[in-house]
């Protein structure tokens, strides 16, 4: 076994956070070795700063750049809308243009539940949990106070405290009783503030509980802030009723297999998390969202219903939770989430969920619609063919050239993209 790196290097480094961009990535190229072609590449961090890059995250060396593409024929609420989609998975963008086409007439309709939150403070170790519950929810009032006492500004722009909730909660620990409070973050994510108040709010909870307080912070099972995505496809539009019911069967089988509804929710999130990512949101706390709500009957389960109207067409829905905001993190310093933005023409966090959640049932309309005719990989290895041909080492001209070929012969592989490619350099 070779080891290419030399027996002196180490991955203590003292200060390191202290250093430079520049200063980092001199010091990691030494320990990994990397030639100047690789460094020079890692320093050029496009349109993002160093500077403002090294504010975000912490031990900033380079950025990744990920492809924006813009999805057309989205027609939401009456509105015709660009979505900007950051992906780096082909026919991503593509399968949301094409949903889109084939109902551009009448278009997505959606709604939210409204921009609730919730934080969770855990107390332990309490005698009487019961009673407990009972004396936290005679607080009701002073718990608000206290929380909305965290946020002023919050309040003024009309959010706040709502609501609390207490739950005696069973587990292997032993009994805990568990303080929901329900947050309106407005135009926010909302996880600084409501976890903000959940922190302000522990020595109380510990006080009148007569236990320990341990964790105080945010669910990302939004479930008090859901938006929902509805539209209806034509018979004539998708093929006939033997396209819609082989969809229709597809859905079936997502719904009643956890092992199909995984790949299957995986597509919608395919188009969530490409516009949550170009919008500068968690596109880690919307995923858990999702995937939880996905199984809140206890079992795993489609986020999407599809069935067939009086019509005869394909009526397709979706409703998840969708924490995503305008302000705070990302979404206010990153310049290209706040480009997104602008295309978006968004000026409130719940537009944006709607958006998003209309981009999400797209994305599986088309999925769905490619597993029932012409199966998954057609459309996607024809869009995936460029990449392999890049990576068989054609460039300029070369790589729609190569590209052709493969799907052409229906194999989409890298040693036949490289036969391709020394027939055309010959």
């Amino acid at each position: 076994m070779t080891v290419r790196h030399g027996a002196n290097r180490t991955s203590r480094i003292s200060g390191f956070h202290l250093k430079s961009p520049h200063a980092r990535l001199n010091q990691v190229a030494s320990f990994a070795e990397l030639d100047p072609a690789t460094v020079a590449h890692l320093a050029n961090t496009g349109n993002l700063s160093p500077e403002l890059a090294d504010r975000m995250i912490e031990n900033v060396i380079a950025t990744m750049n990920v492809p924006i593409g813009i999805a057309t024929n989205m027609k939401i609420d009456g509105e015709d809308v660009l979505v900007p989609m950051a992906t780096e998975e082909s026919s991503v963008v593509a399968a949301v243009c094409n949903a889109g086409r084939q109902t551009y007439e009448s278009g997505f309709t959606t709604s939210v539940s409204g921009t609730l939150m919730i934080a969770q403070v855990q107390a332990v170790d309490v005698p009487d949990p019961h009673a407990a519950r009972l004396r936290l929810l005679e607080k009701r009032d002073e718990i608000k106070a206290i929380c909305d006492s965290c946020d002023p500004l919050l309040v003024k722009l009309g959010g706040g405290c709502r609501d609390v909730e207490i739950r005696v909660l069973d587990t292997l620990g032993g009994t805990m009783v568990i303080t929901h409070l329900i947050v309106d973050t407005r135009d926010a994510m909302g996880a600084n503030a409501v976890n903000t108040m959940a922190e302000k709010i522990a020595p109380q909870i510990a006080a009148w509980s007569g236990g320990r307080v341990f964790l105080r912070i945010l669910s990302n099972l939004a479930d008090r802030r859901l938006a929902r995505a509805h539209a209806v496809w034509k018979l004539e539009q998708i093929g006939g009723a033997s396209v819609r019911d082989g969809m229709l069967s597809a859905y079936h089988f997502a719904e009643a297999d956890p092992y199909r509804a995984a790949t299957h929710n995986k597509g919608i999130m395919n188009g969530i998390s490409a516009v949550v990512l170009a919008t500068g949101n968690d596109t880690r706390a919307v995923e858990a969202g999702a995937h939880a709500f996905a199984a809140r009957s206890g079992r795993y389960t489609s986020l999407t219903r599809y069935e067939i109207n009086k019509d005869g067409d394909l009526s397709g829905s979706i409703e998840l939770p969708l924490a995503v905001g305008l302000i705070g993190g990302a979404t206010k310093i990153h310049p290209t989430a706040q480009a997104c933005l602008k295309i978006l023409g968004v000026t409130t966090a719940e537009r944006l969920a709607r958006i998003i959640a209309a981009v999400g049932l797209a994305q599986n309309f088309s999925a769905l619609k490619a597993l029932a005719t012409v199966g998954v990989q057609s459309g996607h290895m024809a869009l995936h063919a460029q990449n392999v041909a890049i990576m068989a080492g054609a460039i300029g001209n070369e790589i729609d050239m190569v590209a052709r070929a493969l799907v052409e012969s229906g194999t989409v592989r890298i040693d036949v993209a490289q036969a391709e490619l020394a027939k055309i350099r010959t």
